[in-house]
């Protein structure tokens, strides 16, 4: 029981813990910081063995103050660094640094720290899991399919970073924030997409990260500076595909694609609220690539049964996406789209310009939707040796399984 709390409030906690005390004593810090954070962890789960804090994050919290002021007096740097913040007026303002709005500003820093341009792209996403999530290195690399060493390097380098360019902990100001703004959510995208299309051989969809991606964008959103149009359109994204989370597999944990799905299983609260955020996302002349993808996602949920889809719709709003942001997967997304549509000419223009190499890990969906292509042009052969391709690239088992069935299901129509 000890253990399963500790993991809890440390996935929970060890973030705020670390952006709290980043704010008291600064980014220079930060490696000591995470250490004396992890070290009261450790400490928790011996202590707690016997008796249980009636409050076990607020215990937390000043044992991972202590246990830094500790660590800073042992490396004799109390004078040179600290204020004297155990007595007066000083104690005072550290004491309201731990209050509610103010633990949510000091992790709003973190987030922008994390997703600072001056950070590798590569290395962001890593180190914001890491200070602000409270992700282990192991869980960093299970997430993205990375082994642990290079996650090491990821946060090694991105501290560097951080110490070379002499990064403020702050959130910007002015004309500096739009950009940040946009890195910021390009990482909570890219987190929240992990989870919902997890790549791990053995899970299909990975909940506790999707869930850290909509804690941090709704903190975007408390914010006055930070709560836009953008990050309202970026919500109502992850929660209409929160909304079929349940609903992508099936009691023999087979993956479900959206036609075999059952509706009734979608969760509407979550819908309802992610209609609301559109409602705000929509008060702005011009629309970022969250708007079209969200309003894509309203659309398949918005259909009663699968047949309803409005598909010229769908295609409509992924035209507008891929004008905006041209990739890849919005080029197979459209020869999808146009397969619906039994639009075969059009389906074959858009993957006609599609390379596999493009999708890396994820080129099985590329091989899929051609084999798809095929056996709708009443191409049998390729279709079977198309799906071949995609049974040998998927590395998730689930996704194995489900390719594996429509193959037997494409050699009994064969």
């Amino acid at each position: 029981m000890e253990t399963k709390l500790i993991d809890h409030l440390f996935r929970y906690h060890s973030g705020k813990m670390v952006s709290v005390l980043t704010r008291i004593f600064g980014l220079s810090h930060l490696s000591i910081i995470e250490d004396a954070v992890q070290d009261t962890f450790i400490k928790a789960s011996i202590s707690w063995r016997t008796k249980h804090p009636d409050n076990p994050e607020a215990w937390l919290t000043k044992a991972a103050k202590n246990r830094v002021l500790d660590i800073f007096r042992k490396l004799n740097t109390e004078k040179k660094h600290l204020p004297n913040i155990i007595y007066g007026t000083n104690a005072i303002a550290i004491h309201e640094l731990f209050l509610d709005t103010e633990i949510e500003d000091a992790q709003l820093r973190m987030i922008f720290t994390a997703c600072h341009p001056k950070l590798d792209p590569r290395d962001r996403i890593s180190f914001a899991l890491k200070t602000v999530s409270g992700f282990s290195i192991k869980e960093i690399s299970s997430a993205l399919l990375t082994k642990e060493d290079s996650i090491k390097k990821r946060l090694t380098r991105a501290r560097k970073a951080i110490q070379q360019s002499q990064l403020k902990f702050q959130i910007p100001q002015g004309d500096l924030l739009p950009q940040r703004l946009e890195s910021v959510m390009e990482v909570l995208y890219l987190i929240f997409n992990e989870g919902f299309h997890s790549n791990k051989e053995e899970t299909l969809v990975r909940k506790e990260l999707c869930g850290e991606a909509m804690r941090l964008c709704k903190m975007l959103l408390k914010n006055k500076h930070t709560r836009t149009p953008e990050v309202y359109a970026l919500f109502a994204l992850m929660c209409f595909h929160s909304a079929r989370i349940e609903a992508k597999t099936n009691a023999e944990n087979e993956l479900l694609d959206l036609k075999n799905q059952d509706r009734s299983l979608w969760h509407f609260p979550l819908i309802k609220l992610g209609n609301t955020m559109m409602n705000k996302a929509v008060d702005t002349s011009t629309f970022s690539c969250y708007h079209y993808e969200a309003a894509i996602a309203a659309e398949h949920l918005r259909a009663p049964r699968f047949e309803d889809t409005n598909w010229n719709k769908v295609l409509h709003w992924y035209e507008c996406l891929h004008a905006i942001q041209p990739m890849p997967t919005h080029l197979l997304t459209m020869a999808v789209v146009c397969l619906q549509n039994k639009d075969y000419k059009t389906s074959k223009k858009y993957l006609s310009q599609i390379k596999p190499d493009n999708f890396s890990q994820r080129a099985y969906l590329y091989y899929g939707t051609l084999s798809d292509y095929y056996y709708a042009t009443n191409n049998h052969k390729e279709a079977i040796k198309n799906i071949d391709y995609a049974i040998n690239k998927v590395n998730n088992k689930l996704e194995k399984s489900y390719l594996q069935k429509k193959k037997s299901e494409l050699l009994s129509k064969n």
